[in-house]
């Protein structure tokens, strides 16, 4: 912390006498030490540690940025990070207070919100739509009635990736658990290795960055649905949401400052990630989150956003009132109530 305030106090200095060189007026010269002295007396404040945890792959690789600048001292608060291979590592610990904000499936953040009665909010929505069908080998599959017969690798049981899969296979006219066989895998790394062992035309759904790491081991592998593009087809009123970040409550109540800094700086952070792909890509490798050249080729099919306020509630809201007329127990049983939608009363930005 003491980094951190000695270097606001340098730039409040070096702004003051910039400000006095010029020929300006007294009263723009008061205003500028003044607003110089609050910026350093925010900081001066209680350092917050935010002990933040998110999935490999595309939830993860928004926050990279405001990972480096944290370790580098260049935030107010100070973070831990944990990086996880499934959503089963990481609840556990937020639900016990172990992780204060962590970036999860949406559907996920709904359930928890049921289970420990409104324990949860969901501050943003960090990831939209990254999942597509993929087929190795022969080109057979172009529409969703050619799954028909076909088994689906996947990765994501009991989460967003299946409830949205089993929407789309039933709005398509096929019988998830008759027409198709879903074979579940622990992470996306194994349903590649699945498809390159079993040989032959196989099918999986995979998400962004692993379907660009997956053409790399697999030249004959190919995109065959956009399941982004499916659900806008549909034209259900919904927004395709794969991940939002979550936050106990508790912390948000007692650091609300805090919150509002890490929203800031995770937008921002989202932004640099979009605007500067390769760049952001050797951060997303040096936190062990993909390789740089996978990343920097899949950051534009991740669709990495910071959705927040009355925004995040309209696409989140009725993403979840999608799937909850699928199947209740896919958020929790029902669906949260407004309370669960992080400072809903703003206006949210992409």
């Amino acid at each position: 912390m003491k980094k951190r305030w000695m270097a606001v106090m340098l730039a409040a200095v070096m702004t003051v006498l910039t400000i006095g060189a010029l020929p300006a007026a007294a009263s723009s010269q008061a205003d500028a030490v003044s607003a110089a002295t609050s910026a350093a007396e925010a900081v001066q404040g209680e350092e917050t540690e935010i002990r933040l945890a998110g999935l490999k792959g595309a939830t993860s690789m928004g926050m990279v940025r405001l990972l480096e600048e944290a370790d580098s001292g260049k935030t107010a608060d100070s973070y831990s990070f944990t990086l996880a291979g499934s959503a089963d590592e990481i609840t556990p610990k937020l639900v016990k207070g172990d992780l204060d904000i962590a970036a999860v499936p949406v559907n996920l953040g709904s359930v928890l919100y049921s289970k420990t009665q409104g324990a949860v909010e969901m501050l943003a929505v960090s990831t939209l739509g990254v999942l597509y069908i993929v087929e190795n080998g022969a080109q057979d599959i172009t529409s969703w009635s050619d799954l028909r017969g076909r088994t689906i690798l996947a990765t994501g049981k009991g989460s967003t990736p299946e409830y949205a899969l089993r929407y789309l296979l039933t709005q398509n006219g096929l019988d998830p658990d008759q027409d198709v066989t879903m074979e579940w895998k622990d992470e996306p790394t194994e349903t590649v290795s699945a498809m390159a062992a079993a040989g032959g035309s196989t099918v999986a759904m995979l998400p962004q960055p692993y379907v660009t790491a997956a053409k790399a081991k697999l030249p004959d592998l190919h995109v065959a649905l956009d399941l982004t593009k499916s659900w806008d087809d549909l034209n259900n009123g919904s927004r395709f949401v794969t991940a939002g970040l979550l936050v106990r409550k508790a912390f948000a109540d007692e650091h609300p400052d805090a919150v509002s800094r890490f929203l800031d700086a995770y937008a921002d952070s989202a932004s640099y990630v979009n605007e500067h792909p390769a760049e952001a890509a050797k951060l997303i490798e040096k936190y062990g989150i993909i390789k740089a050249a996978v990343a920097e080729k899949a950051i534009p099919d991740c669709h990495i956003v910071c959705i927040t306020g009355t925004e995040m509630k309209a696409a989140l809201s009725g993403y979840l009132k999608t799937l909850y007329d699928q199947n209740p127990r896919s958020v929790g049983g029902s669906l949260p109530g407004g309370d669960f939608y992080y400072d809903a009363g703003s206006d949210g930005t992409e």
